[in-house]
């Protein structure tokens, strides 16, 4: 079962190895990004940072796509992650079963202003857009760091 589908461009550190985590009561965590799958310290690092309780999965964002429609991780309580909207409007677009988007943290691009609703997100407008679309398509997103904080819904 997929809990949320979470942006952070720090991918896996304290907030999401363990407030989000134990939150949402996920056993697995999936890791989907084009960078972090090509490069090995940076997976080694992850590995060290997710809780001893979960299994962590690192994934390109087309395999990770492909393992959710075949119901690969249906076993888990799926907590996904990736570093950017765009890899979020991939997932999101390509799998139905994706329901709960959490924008948590999206750090200064070109083009990208502070977004309104969470301090830690700056998207440009065409990531807005997306969002936008995402939602017209029946998703849910909100927008927080920690699951503390309010959850602040598009």
């Amino acid at each position: 079962m997929i809990k949320i589908l979470r942006v952070d461009h720090r991918l896996l550190h304290g907030q999401v190895a363990f407030s989000w985590t134990g939150y949402l009561g996920a056993n697995c965590i999936l890791i989907a990004s084009d960078t972090a799958v090509l490069d090995d310290l940076r997976k080694t690092t992850l590995k060290l940072a997710k809780p001893q309780s979960c299994k962590l999965i690192i994934k390109s964002v087309e395999e990770s796509i492909e393992a959710l429609n075949q119901g690969k991780a249906d076993k888990y309580e799926l907590f996904v992650v990736v570093e950017n909207i765009q890899d979020a409007y991939r997932l999101g677009k390509a799998v139905d079963r994706i329901k709960n988007i959490n924008i948590g943290n999206v750090k200064p691009h070109d083009g990208s202003h502070v977004c309104k609703l969470n301090h830690s997100v700056n998207l440009t407008d065409r990531e807005e857009e997306m969002l936008h679309e995402l939602k017209s398509d029946g998703k849910e997103i909100d927008f927080r760091s920690v699951p503390s904080d309010g959850a602040r819904k598009l």
